[in-house]
């Protein structure tokens, strides 16, 4: 036969593990963003970030030039480097130095130009 000492300490262990697992999932959930259980949601939240973010291949050099660490000349290099298969390319092109990147990164995206169904193909 349990103690009363023993059986409150058994309570309050319970609770204060109810507790932890209640704090870790409210945690959890607070630095996702969204619920886990809506994959609609969070389809259209990834298609509104993408949405939001400015495209390194049709962006104005005024709307360059209000990404962090780019200014006049950069934005002009931006320009004069196009067109960019990928954002990494404002790296590999020697663009921008990789620091400025680090910066810009999630900012930015690069979209491509669809092709024309009429045109001729490449030979």
């Amino acid at each position: 036969m349990r103690s009363k000492g023993s059986d409150c300490t058994a309570r309050v262990l319970t609770l204060l593990v109810v507790i932890c697992m209640a704090a870790v999932m409210a945690v959890g959930q607070a630095t996702s963003g969204k619920p886990a259980s809506s994959a609609m949601g969070a389809q259209a939240a990834k298609s509104k970030a993408a949405a939001e973010k400015l495209d390194i291949n049709s962006a104005s050099k005024d709307q360059l030039k209000q990404l962090p660490g780019i200014g006049d000349a950069y934005s002009q290099k931006i320009i004069d480097g196009r067109p960019y298969r990928t954002k990494l390319d404002l790296v590999h092109k020697k663009i921008i130095p990789q620091a400025t990147y680090d910066k810009v990164n999630a900012l930015i995206i690069a979209k491509q130009a669809k092709a024309d169904k009429m045109a001729p193909a490449p030979k």
